[in-house]
């Protein structure tokens, strides 16, 4: 929200900024404050929408619609922001026309550019304020990209104020014009850069991104320490939103502490010396016995579902099957 609100009044005053001198830099930063207000707002439908229940339809809840707006958001950084800026600046170098450069216009720059580094720092704070002890260049990586996009368009956005104004100055101290139409070409390739980024990030959480290998490989070993399980035959796993997994293994389970947890209470030897012969009543023994296993197994997979949980809170759905 401080980063939508704060990239609308960018726009305006940049936008008022370009009317008054012509500056093809200025223009793209305000086509670019545009986009990422644009963006941002996409962002925000993204953020509403995934914290929707779970219902019939998605059992797993609408997490992903986070990354699907994020996507979104990030094509139109590439075409709206990248696109029109380039374009745009290409043309400027052709076709180039007088600039009227007034101190109005480096004060709007400057106004920008503080506006800008709030946001920006507000992003940060945010981002490091659920992964106190996460190095920051890995929580660009694993952290909300909602969160990443506002860090990497403001980022961006303060390189791009600071290259307008760059471009500026130069126009005017050297009355050359292409100081300014290259600052605008420059913006432009900064955008597209951040835009794929952005869009490779998301495109990654959509096609089910495996949870982090470290958390992986903690959950494989506290399932092969647990006696109940003999081995982990296969396990798999996806991020369903941020900070929420789902986990699937297969796992083969140890025959022999599953019979000593049947026996636990009951002595098959006793019973099975009790009836002395007779098959029908063997057979009642036996179906005694074989009705407990599913019992007994579903009980052991809850204490380790249970177990995991309690260790990795992020993991919200599990699957474990038997081989």
């Amino acid at each position: 929200m401080l980063a939508m609100l704060g990239n609308l009044f960018i726009t305006i005053i940049k936008f008022v900024g370009f009317l008054l001198s012509g500056s093809s830099s200025l223009f793209s930063e305000a086509i670019h404050s545009f986009a990422d207000t644009m963006n941002q707002s996409l962002l925000m439908v993204g953020i509403k929408r995934s914290a929707k229940a779970a219902d019939e339809k998605f059992a797993y809840g609408y997490g992903q619609e986070r990354f699907l707006w994020a996507l979104i958001s990030a094509v139109g950084i590439f075409f709206l922001g990248a696109g029109v800026t380039f374009v745009y600046g290409i043309n400027s170098l052709k076709h180039p026309e007088a600039i009227h450069v007034s101190p109005i216009i480096f004060y709007i720059l400057i106004a920008s550019f503080i506006i800008e580094t709030i946001t920006f720092y507000a992003a940060v704070k945010e981002l490091k304020r659920n992964n106190k002890k996460v190095p920051f260049l890995k929580l660009l990586k694993v952290g909300d990209p909602t969160t990443i996009a506002v860090i990497y368009e403001d980022g961006v956005a303060l390189i791009g104020v600071a290259i307008a104004f760059v471009g500026i100055y130069l126009t005017e101290r050297t009355g050359q014009h292409y100081w300014d139409a290259m600052g605008s070409i420059l913006i432009g390739f900064m955008l597209a850069m951040v835009a794929v980024i952005l869009i490779n990030k998301n495109r990654s959480f959509l096609i089910k991104r495996s949870i982090p290998d470290e958390v992986k490989r903690k959950i494989i070993k506290m399932l092969e320490i647990d006696p109940a399980v003999e081995k982990v035959i296969d396990f798999k796993s996806s991020v369903i939103d941020i900070d929420c997994y789902h986990i699937k293994c297969e796992i083969e389970f140890n025959g022999s502490v599953l019979l000593d947890k049947l026996n636990h209470g009951h002595s098959f030897k006793e019973e099975f010396e009790e009836v002395n012969g007779d098959f029908e009543e063997f057979k009642k023994l036996s179906f005694r016995y074989v009705d407990r296993i599913p019992r007994l197994i579903g009980k052991r997979i809850d204490e380790i579902e249970k177990k995991i949980q309690a260790e990795f809170p992020n993991v919200v759905h599990i699957d474990i099957e038997l081989n």
